[in-house]
């Protein structure tokens, strides 16, 4: 089919009058839009005869403009210019445009025809999953340092659990309560005034069915409206009242998340919020994560206890069983970043290596951790091993723990009469848990040398250090019970520090003085 040369432009310029996409030819000295198709108008919210004759300087936002400044050089040189920038419409929102321009002749001279997409959906629904997987990966990211806190001590610290649970979900009370018998005895709170003079206080559940309502088969319970009638809500105010109605008090939404092990209920979490319905299925997700790591800690202090009273072989024996089984229970929340490993990993790759390399600190940390607590609970341990063995042991769990590494040299000649060597581990351990916790240190050093009845060790770190002037023994990183292990075995403790010069820990013991 023969065409003239007027019918092939009036086809040209059917085309561009009809495409769904923007379609613009701009001048390349002044930035003029010499003609723009309906599409690019509407795009922007501009009438057409308006819209023709703006400067493209108009259209596009400030801080896309700089990515232009070859978009002439580009189409002189008969390339093709891409790029994603940022416009304004006519009622200055902003929309997302993706851009690809060409050389085009237009009433003889050098133009550039481009073709506009808008993209904002797109891009809002990108940038919306990025945000996703950046509150995902830094949840993550808490729930580690969460499972690592509660994972390094064994001494309950039922005040921390409900602080760490408050760093991924806000609450306005909250209240961790240990199952006995058949009541909710009270081991924290937090929340008004009211509710902290209130400490402690039970809960009785009365009869089976109370118990089997408020555990729900190991299952959170969220109630959108405790002042509501639906019966959740009607069950928890009966069971919450005298000093434990303080809980509702000028609140709407109730969660509740039981503790367990195995198929033992050992307690349950309950936190309220001033707004309505306030706890999402994400919420009680997080909630269970962080319950399944203090029923452990529940259970390691509770095996602790234990272990501390029970003399007879067989029972620290069973303990330390016992104890075996709850710890690889922390390793609930690795399980958790391997979860979602697979989908972050196709998002980000390099978020995803990051999570692996947490994934695998976190399996050792916990694998170390472990066998140093085996190791205090099997009998005579502490007393039979080397000190420098159980120094070797002390910096293997922590650098699991903390992955900062530490060099330990001993020179261990002699014997130590057990109650020292005990102090003296526990002096250290007491050291590292305040590196870990403060120090912000990358290097730690433990050095034993004991010959001829004279014992020295010293820890040092290259943390932060603080000012030794403003340091009281009593109520700071544990040194009055340092101090006083120190005293009780007839050693001397000294700790040197400077800001961002680190801290050193010494310790001196001579077999032949009694005091020191």
């Amino acid at each position: 089919m023969n065409m003239t040369i007027s019918e092939t432009d009036k086809l040209y310029w059917s085309i561009f009058e009809s495409a769904s996409d923007g379609m613009l030819i701009t001048n390349l000295e002044t930035g003029a839009l010499l003609a723009a198709n309906p599409a690019a108008a509407s795009m922007h919210g501009y009438k057409r005869a308006i819209f023709n004759g703006l400067r493209m300087q108009r259209l596009i936002r400030a801080k896309s403009l700089p990515f232009f400044a070859d978009y002439a050089r580009v189409i002189q040189e008969g390339g093709l210019f891409e790029m994603l920038a940022e416009h304004v419409r006519q009622d200055e929102t902003i929309l997302s445009v993706e851009w690809r321009a060409v050389p085009f002749k237009y009433q003889g001279q050098t133009c550039a025809l481009a073709i506009l997409r808008d993209v904002s959906k797109r891009v809002q629904a990108e940038n919306q999953l990025q945000r996703r997987v950046g509150v995902r990966a830094h949840e993550q990211s808490i729930l580690l340092d969460i499972s690592q806190t509660l994972a390094s001590t064994l001494e309950l610290q039922p005040g921390l659990i409900l602080d760490q649970l408050k760093v991924l979900i806000p609450y306005t009370h909250a209240g961790l309560f240990a199952l006995e018998d058949s009541s909710l005895v009270t081991l924290a709170v937090r929340g008004s005034e009211q509710l902290e003079q209130s400490f402690p206080f039970s809960i009785r559940l009365n009869g089976k069915k109370a118990l089997d309502t408020l555990f729900n088969e190991r299952k959170s319970i969220r109630i959108a409206n405790v002042w509501s009638k639906e019966p959740s809500a009607i069950f928890l105010r009966t069971i919450l009242k005298d000093e434990a109605a303080a809980l509702l008090e000028g609140v709407i939404s109730w969660m509740w998340v039981p503790l367990a092990v195995k198929n033992r209920i050992i307690g349950g979490i309950g936190i309220t919020h001033v707004e309505n319905n306030i706890f999402t299925a994400h919420h009680a997700n997080l909630a269970m994560t962080i319950a399944n790591q203090a029923a452990v800690t529940l259970v390691n202090s509770e095996l602790y206890e234990q272990a501390q009273t029970a003399a007879a072989l067989q029972e620290r024996q069973r303990l330390a069983q016992n104890l075996h089984d709850a710890v690889n229970q922390s390793l609930f929340s690795a399980g958790l970043i391997a979860e979602v490993l697979p989908r972050l990993w196709e998002r980000d790759p390099v978020k995803a290596r990051i999570s692996l390399e947490d994934l695998r600190r976190l399996t050792r940390g916990a694998q170390a951790e472990m066998r140093a607590l085996l190791a205090e609970l099997l009998p005579a341990t502490l007393t039979d091993t080397e000190l420098g063995e159980l120094l070797i042991l002390l910096g293997n769990a922590f650098t699991g723990r903390t992955n900062i590494p530490v060099k330990v040299t001993t020179k261990d000649e002699g014997s130590i009469p057990a109650e020292t060597q005990v102090a003296l581990y526990r002096i250290c351990q007491e050291t590292l848990n305040n590196i870990a916790k403060h120090a912000k240190a990358s290097q730690v050093e433990i050095d034993l040398q004991h010959a001829s009845g004279t014992l020295k060790l010293l820890i040092r770190d290259n943390g932060r250090g603080f000012d030794t002037a403003e340091l009281t023994p009593s109520g700071h990183y544990g040194l009055a019970m340092m101090h006083e292990r120190a005293k009780t075995v007839g050693a001397s403790l000294a700790i040197t520090s400077q800001p961002g010069k680190g801290t050193q820990v010494s310790i001196h013991w001579d077999a032949e003085k009694k005091d020191v």
